[in-house]
């Protein structure tokens, strides 16, 4: 049976306010070599178009990326039927691919598929007056989206960015863009979204 896709939304947003900062979940090498379901360099360029977008507008941007430490002592549990990668990342996992990352840019490391546990993300956000998030990245069904049920949780607005976004699985997309993200936020695609920016 054919993945649902998701609901058709108003083009409106009404305009991003200075409250607004941009997050990019996982745009490094390691998850970008990944064998995602929609093309990883076509998301990176999404990504990297949003951020050149805020940073023009004065909005934050923030480079979310997953790493661990050496002896790899800081990795989730993996009591699960289907357990992550073991051992260290290669060399160069964690670093982000030319043309993406800025000077200013806020760069938050996690250790889980969510951003704000165990991270400053929060604190960072808070103290910038940031109370509206745009959400992007890799993956959908995990890093994306375990931040965003946890943005709601903390109280932020959320828009996500369909397009720039991208999983290993397209019915994961499918159906987290479908049932989930709906019930936390507003789905609109990268040009609704430039279009809602405010003037630098």
């Amino acid at each position: 049976m054919a993945a649902e896709a998701p609901p058709q939304q108003p083009e409106d947003l009404g305009r991003l306010d200075r409250g607004t900062a941009l997050v990019l979940i996982d745009l490094q090498q390691g998850i970008l070599a990944l064998p995602t379901a929609r093309p990883a360099d076509r998301i990176l360029a999404k990504g990297i178009e949003l951020a050149e977008a805020f940073r023009a507008a004065g909005l934050p941007v923030v480079l979310v990326r997953v790493s661990w430490s050496a002896d790899g002592g800081d990795r989730p549990p993996a009591e699960t039927d289907r357990p992550g990668p073991a051992g260290v990342p290669p060399a160069g996992f964690a670093e982000f691919p030319a043309g993406l990352a800025r000077e200013g840019d806020i760069v938050v490391t996690k250790r889980h598929w969510g951003a704000f546990t165990g991270t400053e993300l929060d604190l960072q956000l808070r103290r910038r007056g940031v109370g509206r998030i745009v959400l992007a990245g890799i993956s959908t069904s995990a890093g994306v989206e375990s931040t965003a049920r946890s943005a709601w949780e903390h109280g932020y607005g959320l828009v996500f960015a369909e397009d720039a976004t991208a999983d290993l699985d397209a019915d994961s997309h499918a159906h987290t863009f479908a049932k989930i993200f709906p019930r936390l936020g507003r789905v609109r695609t990268t040009a609704q979204i430039l279009r809602a920016l405010p003037a630098g």
